[in-house]
C-alpha cells in the first residue's frame, strides 16, 4: 500500500484515511524529491525565468510552431471501404 503524508512536529499526517489497526508497525519510504528545499527551487527556477526573452530567434520558432500546429495536412481516404449503391 503506498499512502501520502506530511511530517508535522515529527510525526505523519497522512492526507487520506487509511483502514490499519492502531499500533500497527509501518517502514516509510522517503523520495530524494521530497527533500528539495521548496527556496531552493524557487531560486533555481529564478534563473531560468525570461531567460529566452531577448532572443530573437525565439519569436521565430514559436511562429514556425504556429504554422506547423494549423497546417491542415488532410487525410487519407481509402474509396475501396464505400460502397456505391
Amino acid at each position: 500500500m503506498k499512502v501520502k503524508g506530511i511530517i508535522r512536529n515529527n510525526s505523519i499526517e497522512l492526507l487520506e484515511n487509511i483502514s490499519i489497526a492502531e499500533g500497527t508497525e509501518v517502514t516509510i519510504e522517503i523520495t530524494e524529491s521530497s527533500l528539495i528545499n521548496r527556496d531552493s527551487q524557487w531560486q533555481q527556477l529564478q534563473k531560468v525565468i525570461g531567460s529566452w526573452k531577448d532572443n530573437l530567434e525565439i519569436d521565430v520558432i514559436f511562429n514556425e510552431i504556429d504554422q506547423e500546429r494549423h497546417k491542415y495536412h488532410g487525410r487519407d481516404l481509402n474509396f475501396e471501404d464505400f460502397e456505391v449503391s
